[in-house]
């Protein structure tokens, strides 16, 4: 087993010692602009007035960079973490084959509306992970469509992002 392989003997894609360390760094970041920002409100407590609006999300900055200090310090010399396998490549591959289709689906809503992506979303996810046939796939797709677009927009009168396809049809 080399340095790069977990004992799987799956290639390494990132330790958790890199994960704990880089984890540690932004939620260092996201402390510090809590921190920053409830100094600019006004952290003290007043005798009449109170808590200012930065006092409670100054102490929980305090504690999250504390934390946060923390963990970065036990990241840095643990070679222990530095051996464990945070993800794999094959791991990190799946995680892309749902992530990447969830990213353009996002995408997708501005343009075609939430309706005819998520009726693209469904079908493809389908016959992509399920390895169902192509007409089963729109079948359901649009018939989950159907029903989310009844309920939303006929039932409940809530409107949803529409794209041109509702506009084309009166809604």
């Amino acid at each position: 087993m080399s340095d790069q392989e977990d004992r799987s003997g799956e290639k390494r894609l990132v330790s958790m010692r890199t994960m704990d360390i880089v984890v540690a760094l932004a939620l260092l970041v996201v402390a510090s602009v809590v921190i920053a920002d409830s100094l600019r409100l006004g952290m003290r407590w007043g005798d009449i007035e109170g808590p200012g609006a930065g006092y409670f999300p100054f102490y929980i900055g305090i504690i999250l960079a504390v934390s946060s200090l923390a963990v970065l310090l036990r990241a840095a010399f643990d070679r222990r973490e530095a051996a464990r396998t945070f993800v794999s490549t094959s791991a990190f591959r799946q995680v892309l084959a749902v992530l990447v289709p969830l990213i353009l689906y996002v995408a997708l809503l501005g343009v075609v509306g939430i309706y005819v992506a998520s009726a693209l979303f469904i079908a493809l996810f389908m016959w992509y992970f399920g390895r169902y046939s192509p007409l089963k796939c729109i079948a359901i797709g649009a018939s989950v469509a159907l029903f989310l677009f009844g309920m939303f927009e006929i039932w409940f009168l809530v409107p949803l992002p529409k794209g041109p396809l509702e506009e084309l049809l009166g809604y």
